[in-house]
């Protein structure tokens, strides 16, 4: 899908982040996981948005259309989001997917202009087990290997398939992950500055329970790494202050909003219709 329409927002060290703009409607905000840009994770949900909603795609610093600086400390990646969010100039709806439902999250703590959230599978680290913690900085150490040999696809997929079926990685396809590769070296800096952060995060307790706006919690009921999600999804509904949790959705795994997202868009839609529009 093509659209000459970019919306820019200044973040607060100043780097500039940028997004493309599609559709006609009430504005939703769509954001992104770590191992994507907003134009790749979103891509194969937009059809099913932009014909009811004005869709907007930011990326964080180093992905996409946005400028880069040297800070990718989770404070400084909130800071990206928050920034747009406001800088739309009425209330939003936000849309989040892995990572991304964090950062959706952080943005919905931040701001009194977020009408409600949809979160898909939300990744809430501190409430994971030892041992999928011990698994994931594996497939990371392996990752950073492979991006030093120059092998970024083979790094994105490395990544992908930590969380996903070997039938999803099948089918997401050799295109998808060609452009994920192009997003590995900030995916990388950001984990590595994450492992250092001592901040406060957007899935702290306190921070979850600022968001006063309404939160949709989608899982899907095949996705590999389910105990975490369910773990996470519940961290989620047990401290915000709306929270609405659908039972999980049956044949979907993590990577559902690229390979059913016609799903996932018909879910997030029913919830936004049946809360209150933004005015």
């Amino acid at each position: 899908m093509t659209d000459d329409r970019v919306h820019r927002a200044t973040s607060a060290d100043g780097t500039v982040i940028a997004g493309r703009v599609h559709g006609q409607g009430p504005p939703l905000v769509l954001v992104h996981g770590r191992p994507h840009d907003g134009d790749v994770a979103w891509d194969a949900m937009l059809p099913h948005l932009t014909h009811r909603f004005t869709c907007y795609l930011p990326s964080t610093r180093g992905r996409g259309l946005s400028d880069d600086d040297p800070d990718h400390t989770p404070s400084r990646l909130q800071d990206d989001f928050n920034a747009f969010v406001d800088s739309v100039g009425e209330p939003v709806f936000l849309a989040g997917w892995s990572t991304g439902a964090m950062w959706a999250l952080g943005a919905a703590a931040h701001s009194h202009a977020v009408a409600a959230v949809a979160v898909f599978e939300p990744t809430v680290i501190p409430v994971m087990r030892d041992d999928e913690r011990a698994s994931l900085m594996a497939a990371v150490r392996e990752m950073g290997v492979a991006a030093a040999d120059g092998r970024l696809v083979d790094a994105a997929e490395g990544f992908h398939a930590w969380i996903g079926t070997d039938d999803e990685i099948t089918a997401l396809g050799a295109d998808y992950l060609e452009r994920c590769a192009a997003v590995v070296p900030p995916t990388l800096r950001s984990i590595e500055q994450s492992t250092s952060h001592r901040g406060p995060e957007p899935t702290d307790p306190e921070v979850l329970a600022k968001v006063t706006a309404p939160v949709l919690l989608l899982r899907g009921e095949r996705t590999r790494r389910g105990t975490f999600y369910a773990d996470s999804e519940a961290h989620v509904a047990r401290h915000v202050a709306d929270p609405h949790v659908r039972e999980t959705l049956p044949g979907l795994g993590h990577w559902a909003p690229v390979l059913e997202p016609e799903r996932v868009a018909r879910e997030m839609i029913s919830f936004f219709e049946a809360v209150q529009r933004p005015t």
